[in-house]
């Protein structure tokens, strides 16, 4: 599950992706329009300048804005570096596995295997979007209904059978008779 200070961070970055290039925002203001707590956005937006996300201007006329294009800034990256790895469980993490300690075959494990499926797709949802993807959807809400678009078609989560999903955990699928 996302962690809070993930989800205000996403917020802060789209609201800066939103300002016109070259633009700066105070965290203050940032704070204000977002609705996040001013000293939790200030950890975040440390966090983000260390990582080179933002860029900050001390004095007159400063305040943060984004240190590269929002669409080249993925979700996942984020997502990543705010909240950690984006696998459900340990075992099933590319970069921070540990072995569970009650599996007694990690190669054979169904849990293991489908939450690497899980980790599969949320990365790849979330490597796909950027920050610019968040302005794009925001912009697009009309009377609480998303109208964000992908490639002209609306966005929606696959459907995965429950024999195509046994298939790829190794079970076997059932026959179906046939009359």
């Amino acid at each position: 599950m996302m962690t809070a200070k993930g989800k205000y961070c996403l917020k802060a970055l789209a609201c800066l992706a939103s300002l016109e290039p070259g633009a700066k925002m105070q965290a203050i203001d940032i704070a204000k329009k977002q609705d996040i707590p001013k000293n939790f956005l200030d950890v975040i937006l440390n966090d983000l300048r260390h990582a080179n996300i933002i860029s900050s201007k001390k004095g007159p006329g400063g305040g943060y804005m984004l240190a590269r294009g929002a669409s080249e800034i993925r979700i996942g990256e984020i997502i990543r570096l705010i909240d950690g790895p984006l696998a459900a469980l340990a075992c099933a993490s590319r970069t921070a596995y540990r072995a569970c300690k009650d599996c007694a075959d990690i190669r054979r494990c169904k849990i293991r295997l489908l939450m690497g499926q899980v980790r599969e797709a949320v990365s790849a949802i979330l490597d796909s979007a950027s920050v610019a993807d968040l302005v794009v959807a925001r912009d697009r809400q009309v009377n609480g209904k998303n109208l964000y678009r992908r490639n002209g078609q609306p966005a929606r989560v696959a459907r995965v059978s429950k024999a195509s999903s046994a298939n790829r955990l190794g079970a076997v699928p059932k026959r179906k008779h046939t009359r």
